[in-house]
């Protein structure tokens, strides 16, 4: 099943396991930048993104996001493991690795939760990841007093 872009010009496939998983993996590649201007046309012109540090309203905010993302990294790599849908939902968990200029690999481990509108297109986004976890564990001397910390105050 298609439904129409916003201009109607080209059709946007009906987002399923399917086509959620080559879309996404399309967008994160190993041969450079991650490019999103083929997931845009599934977005809702008031898409909500939520993640660990920040809360964006609208397309056209969104969009900027991904565009210092993609500026920010060398090379990011995703990749997709669980995948669920129902009803108006989509969830998978993911593994995302970022390459930046100056500093190793740092892969970060989370969740995305996608709700459809009505017409099809993702209202809302929301990502769940240990951003700081994650990224402390890269740095060999921190991890440990940081882990030492994180048990003491929450476990």
């Amino acid at each position: 099943m298609q439904a129409q872009n916003a201009g109607g010009t080209q059709p946007r496939r009906t987002l399923n396991e399917e086509t959620v998983r080559t879309l996404w993996q399309k967008t994160y590649n190993t041969l450079g930048k991650p490019d999103w201007s083929h997931l845009f046309p599934y977005y809702h012109e008031e898409i909500v993104f939520q993640d660990s540090i920040q809360r964006v309203q609208g397309k056209e905010r969104f969009m900027a996001l991904c565009n210092r993302l993609a500026e920010r990294c060398r090379q990011l790599n995703m990749e997709l493991h669980t995948l669920a849908v129902k009803d108006n939902e989509i969830i998978f968990d993911w593994t995302m690795t970022m390459m930046f200029k100056r500093f190793p690999s740092t892969p970060i481990y989370g969740c995305t939760k996608l709700t459809l509108h009505e017409d099809g297109r993702i209202i809302r986004q929301r990502d769940y990841y240990d951003l700081w976890g994650d990224i402390f564990n890269g740095i060999p001397w921190f991890r440990k007093p940081y882990r030492r910390f994180i048990r003491r105050k929450f476990g």
